[in-house]
């Protein structure tokens, strides 16, 4: 709840600049000037951009303290591509991918400061689920090595910004998390949690725990 009303609150903001760009173009007499139509139209631009950045922020979710962050379970469809059925937050979605190693990559923002005193949340969103196979010819001619799990609107990222911009990092610091390469195997399913050193996957099922001792 807290990042969807984050998103409410900066979708305010551009509905009041979008407020404000439509009186400047349209209140009295449009020939007036070029210089007003020129800036109301960036005022315009300004306000789409702040709906897309409100409309990214809420893709995130604040980190959970009890249960994974996603629980993802893989079963064969061929050789060496698999389905894989990918949980978070009751939510269920599939995904083809192939090799032998699975890579998860995770979005976070985390707050600093004042922002932390007041009780704002970490939140993450997933962003790519890579597979690997441990052959490299193999590797050159997968069709299924990458999936996106989530992608920013008109490339409105706002994580990337965040990233971008070191005034932002007394407030809000943007952090890439990532569960390095672990095996797949058919019926395999693994738990991927927060810690506070970063995503750790651990196996679920005896599936998974075969498949690291294989490994």
């Amino acid at each position: 709840m807290q990042y969807l009303g984050l998103a409410v609150a900066i979708a305010v903001v551009g509905l009041i600049v979008l407020w404000i760009a439509l009186r400047m173009l349209f209140g009295g007499n449009w020939l007036l000037g070029w210089l007003r139509g020129t800036t109301g139209l960036l005022v315009l631009a300004a306000a789409a951009l702040t709906g897309l950045v409100a409309w990214d922020v809420c893709t995130y979710r604040a980190l959970p303290e009890e249960t994974p962050v996603a629980t993802l379970s893989f079963e064969a469809d061929g050789a060496q591509r698999y389905q894989v059925r990918i949980e978070q937050g009751g939510k269920v979605r599939f995904a083809t991918l192939e090799g032998d190693l699975w890579q998860l990559d995770a979005r976070v923002l985390r707050w600093k400061g004042v922002a932390t005193l007041i009780g704002l949340e970490p939140g993450y969103r997933l962003h790519k689920l890579s597979g690997r196979y441990l052959a490299v010819e193999q590797q050159d001619q997968a069709r299924y090595a990458q999936v996106l799990l989530t992608q920013s609107a008109l490339d409105a990222d706002f994580w990337s910004w965040l990233q971008a911009c070191q005034c932002t990092s007394l407030v809000l610091e943007a952090q890439p998390q990532r569960v390095s390469y672990m095996p797949i195997a058919d019926g395999a399913a693994y738990r991927v949690e927060m810690t506070p050193t970063g995503l750790l996957a651990s196996p679920a099922n005896p599936a998974a725990e075969q498949a690291l001792k294989d490994w």
